[in-house]
């Protein structure tokens, strides 16, 4: 889908009560917190409704003594009345002018929670035992990780300063409620410091489009603040 900058594009803010079990539910079940952020789509926005409605989001906090804040994406104006009764308190905001006043050369502050993931490839046992080579995607930490964030930045159009990165814990699937399709597994990061805006027209699209993999479970989703 694409998006001009006429589109509103807006920022959900929510300070989640962990006294609601929703809230408990979906902090310890990614599919779950997937199912919530989706239910503030539109309806009948055909076989790909996350692309369509741009939905991005990532969790904040999740671990600490803080209330935990989500932080929703959308280029459709969610409705907040889907949400579970005392799920929390929402704040609402556009990013369009944000993504106007994209320029090169301005400093910026960033924070991505992202998936740091390389694709290897694992050799069959040849042709004649009809076989072929077989691709595997792997999970990055450290400098590794690392690596993967530099490489992806400067392709999104920012020129890196430097880079803080904290791994995040691994979900563990629970056989009572992981059921279907294979849970998402791979390790997340989350990587924040300070850049340069190289290239704002790419910039603007990693913005909208999110960086890298796992998007239905919280990760790439950049965001901007002045440095």
């Amino acid at each position: 889908m694409t998006i001009s900058l006429t589109d509103t594009v807006t920022l959900i803010r929510i300070r989640l009560d962990r006294r609601c079990e929703e809230v408990r539910r979906d902090l310890t079940w990614p599919a779950s917190m997937h199912k919530t952020v989706m239910s503030l789509a539109p309806e009948n926005l055909g076989p790909s409704p996350r692309q369509q409605a741009g939905l991005l989001f990532r969790l904040e906090d999740a671990t600490g003594p803080v209330p935990p804040t989500l932080l929703i994406q959308s280029h459709h104006l969610p409705d907040l009345t889907r949400l579970p009764p005392g799920y929390g308190t929402a704040e609402t905001r556009s990013l369009t002018p944000m993504l106007r006043a994209l320029t090169s050369g301005r400093s910026v502050r960033y924070r991505i929670t992202a998936c740091a993931l390389v694709r290897r490839k694992v050799p069959g046992t040849g042709r004649a035992f009809g076989t072929k080579d077989r691709h595997q995607e792997e999970g990055l930490h450290g400098a590794d990780a690392l690596a993967w964030w530099q490489s992806k930045a400067t392709h999104a159009g920012l020129d890196l300063h430097h880079t803080d990165l904290t791994p995040l814990p691994v979900h563990r699937p629970q056989p009572d409620r992981d059921k279907g399709p294979t849970p998402f597994r791979h390790p997340l990061t989350r990587f924040e410091g300070a850049a340069t805006i190289t290239d704002p027209d790419q910039l603007r699209h990693a913005l909208l489009a999110g960086i890298g993999r796992g998007k239905p479970y919280g990760a790439g989703l950049l965001s901007l603040a002045p440095a």
